[in-house]
């Protein structure tokens, strides 16, 4: 096993909102799958390098929390910049840029507009 992750899911009530929401945060596109039968965007990521991916869902399936695993989303070089948008494009930061030992980085919280609670990690 390389990585201990390799797919995630955030749930969405709003799949328009929510993929409007997590493209202006992250300044990234979200690929919509053009299935008609389900409601699914993909983050970007690049599994030729190593990374993994994961998508944003929308349905009867997918409910959206506060409680249970948190994802933290890759917060580029300085993750300030897209926590610095959540609130803007409709979310909630909780957390605020916060330091999380020695070479191990910062983090930050927030509420995505769909009541998610998630999270962004980077190394500056």
């Amino acid at each position: 096993m390389v990585n201990s992750l390799n797919w995630f899911e955030i749930p969405a009530k709003d799949f328009k909102r929510a993929t409007t929401f997590y493209a202006k945060v992250l300044s990234a596109q979200i690929l919509v799958d053009p299935n008609p039968n389900m409601q699914y965007a993909y983050f970007p990521s690049d599994p030729q390098k190593g990374g993994f991916g994961g998508a944003i869902a929308g349905g009867e399936n997918f409910v959206p929390a506060m409680t249970g695993t948190t994802v933290y989303l890759d917060g580029g070089n300085d993750l300030s910049v897209p926590l610095g948008k959540v609130e803007s494009a409709g979310g909630k930061v909780i957390l605020p840029k916060t330091a999380i030992g020695d070479n191990r980085g910062f983090i930050a919280l927030f509420i995505d507009t769909e009541g998610n609670k998630v999270g962004f990690h980077s190394m500056g």
